[in-house]
């Protein structure tokens, strides 16, 4: 620790131009914040029902935009450690990012990425590129690698809006895999231990030009098969009120859908689904 940390003044570091970064001026001053930076000894690995872990999370393009949402239930093993976990949430005011894994390293790294892209629009003076978030956490996850491979993976989902695009093709949305590829998705995508089953009711549910209502419904439908089928999904608790966290990314920025909505619309998808269990048909 430097004298100018005992006398709580700021080190020479933070008036020394350098990246725009703030990850990297983390790694270089105080890598012991960075969350990805802590792994196990060699050849400790976490015990799979001893840490809280994140489940389902999906995101569609609209009409209007990208629609992101995730069920609300956090497991460990096969207990419910949480039941109304939030697993969406803002990255800057046109993207979001959602995540299943590892919660507590998840928390940790979407507080991290919101630093990062507000450092890097203070000292560049302009917002990143879509790409170039998804870039960014690409790095993140990354570093995460050596967490990874002991059992603590976070994989995130990132959805925004990307006003240069050509009309019609502004939500874009990109996924990650745990050595940080960055692969982007058309259409829609879901992550997760529940992904499988919620993908497959979105390929049923999805067609171009759906409205915020119709987009909604069709996420609902998803995560309600996804729990229909993976035990670590939690799908609409009506008895407590708890519902999936859905929010959208339009020209206008980011929105979370209030909680009277999503409870309406998880209402009219359950009551949807006394008369089909199964779910509505794919459209013609």
């Amino acid at each position: 620790m430097t004298s100018s940390e005992h006398d709580g003044r700021l080190g020479e570091e933070f008036f020394t131009p350098g990246s725009s970064s703030f990850t990297e001026f983390l790694t270089a001053h105080r890598p012991a914040l960075l969350p990805m930076r802590r792994p196990f000894p060699d050849g400790v690995r976490a015990a799979p029902d001893r840490f809280p872990h994140g489940t389902t999370v999906l995101a569609l393009t609209y009409r209007d935009g990208v629609l992101i949402a995730g069920d609300r239930r956090a497991t460990m093993g096969n207990l419910i450690a949480q039941r109304d976990l939030e697993k969406v949430h803002p990255a800057d005011d046109y993207t979001a990012v959602a995540f299943a894994g590892t919660v507590g390293l998840a928390l940790d790294m979407v507080k991290l990425y919101q630093v990062e892209l507000k450092h890097f629009e203070k000292i560049e003076g302009i917002p990143m590129t879509l790409k170039a978030k998804a870039s960014r956490l690409a790095g993140m996850i990354r570093q995460n690698l050596g967490q990874a491979m002991q059992g603590l993976a976070v994989v995130p989902l990132l959805a925004g809006y990307d006003a240069k695009a050509p009309e019609g093709a502004r939500g874009r949305i990109f996924d990650f895999e745990v050595t940080g590829g960055p692969y982007e998705k058309y259409d829609f995508h879901a992550e997760g231990s529940g992904s499988p089953y919620a993908r497959g009711a979105l390929k049923k549910l999805f067609h171009a030009g759906m409205s915020r209502h119709e987009a909604a419904l069709a996420a609902l439908h998803a995560l309600y098969d996804a729990a229909d089928d993976d035990s670590a999904t939690g799908g609409p608790d009506i008895n407590r009120r708890i519902f999936p966290t859905v929010s959208v990314i339009t020209e206008d920025g980011f929105e979370r859908l209030p909680e009277s909505e999503t409870e309406e619309l998880s209402r009219e998808m359950v009551a949807q689904r006394h008369s089909r269990p199964d779910g509505p048909n794919a459209m013609p």
